[in-house]
């Protein structure tokens, strides 16, 4: 079998964003049940915990399983640099009454370790982001019997995955929340809309596409489907979800959102990433260029987010959300799938109607 034959065998062509903090194996496993492909974020997960995450939510669904890491490498960061960042974060820590951490002796797992351990588990699917694996990586998973899809932002980053061996391309459009997956040119000149972005990538690059960014409902499932792209890949619209881990004061942020509510920043991570704006990003933007690299910017904030969300304070949390979040409904998961497969469906029947198909 081959990633195209899986992806067109689902019953619904919707692939659940893997999403650090909004989503676990519950959403996974609703998604899948609805006959999408689910997926597990496995980016902040120790590696010798991989295999029986993905063992859990296999057993409890019976079918295909994705998972998704972070391409990172070890940080070692200067002393000083950390105590710069340490620095500028205290007051925000002050504000919370939350004491300022100690240098951390570990940035983010080891990323090694972890597609070892990704390669033990034999998902069905595992993509990538944050830059490319190298050929023997991709060999190493595909033997064990796993698609390797890897996320581009860029024609140039599609190649790039085509040409260590990937199965697939995942394209994050400029519309996509949470974090950028650019990994060839800087952000500014990553920053392609999904629709220009998948077609172009179906047209370069011949491996079957999963279309992300600003999908919201059934239209937009139709809409990257009749571009060619052979599922599409939805995240934002499942931080409402019952299943979803979303914590409150980010929920509520979604609800008192104003219309076109999200900016990129890099202030929270060290790496660029669409959320809800908030007086953090506001405040900090004149100092994001100066922050440290993912993930060491990453692992000073984890305590201030965690203090935040304890606090009820949507102002110093990663919101993280894409353009259309405002179209997130709350609702069962398994059954919101269901919905927006029936109103892409019905997309299709009007356009087949306007177009004289039908």
């Amino acid at each position: 079998m081959s990633l195209a034959k899986l992806l067109d065998g689902l019953p619904i062509p919707i692939v659940q964003a893997p999403m650090v903090g909004a989503s676990d194996n519950s959403l996974a496993v609703a998604v899948g049940r609805a006959g999408g492909l689910g997926a597990l974020t496995l980016a902040a997960t120790p590696p010798d915990e991989i295999a029986a995450t993905v063992a859990g939510a296999r057993a409890q669904l019976g079918g295909p399983i994705a998972v998704n890491l972070f391409i990172n490498a070890v940080a070692n960061p200067a002393a000083e640099a950390v105590d710069a960042a340490l620095a500028r974060l205290k007051p925000w820590y002050d504000q919370l009454g939350a004491p300022l951490p100690e240098h951390p002796n570990q940035f983010a797992p080891d990323f090694a370790a972890q597609l070892a351990a990704v390669v033990r588990a034999r998902p069905a699917m595992a993509s990538f982001t944050f830059g490319v694996l190298t050929r023997a990586q991709v060999e190493a998973l595909q033997q064990a019997g796993t698609y390797v899809v890897g996320t581009a932002n860029t024609v140039a980053e599609a190649r790039a995955w085509a040409e260590v061996g990937a199965d697939g391309i995942c394209v994050q459009g400029a519309e996509a929340g949470g974090h950028r997956g650019a990994f060839l040119a800087d952000v500014e000149e990553s920053l392609v809309g999904t629709l220009a972005l998948t077609a172009t990538v179906i047209a370069a690059v011949d491996l079957p596409v999963i279309a992300a960014g600003g999908i919201m409902d059934g239209r937009g499932v139709a809409a990257v489907l009749a571009l060619g792209a052979k599922a599409a890949q939805m995240g934002t619209a499942f931080l409402l979800t019952d299943q979803a881990t979303t914590s409150a004061p980010w929920r509520q942020a979604i609800a008192d959102a104003p219309d076109d509510p999200t900016r990129l920043t890099r202030a929270f991570s060290g790496r660029y990433a669409r959320g809800l704006e908030n007086r953090f990003m506001r405040e900090m933007r004149p100092f994001e260029r100066d922050v440290p690299a993912y993930p060491v910017q990453n692992r000073l904030t984890q305590p201030l987010r965690a203090a935040a969300a304890a606090a009820g304070d949507p102002q110093m949390l990663s919101l993280w959300a894409g353009q259309a979040v405002k179209l997130a409904k709350p609702g069962d998961a398994e059954t919101l799938v269901r919905r927006w497969w029936g109103e892409a469906q019905e997309a299709a029947r009007s356009l087949a109607k306007r177009t004289g198909v039908a």
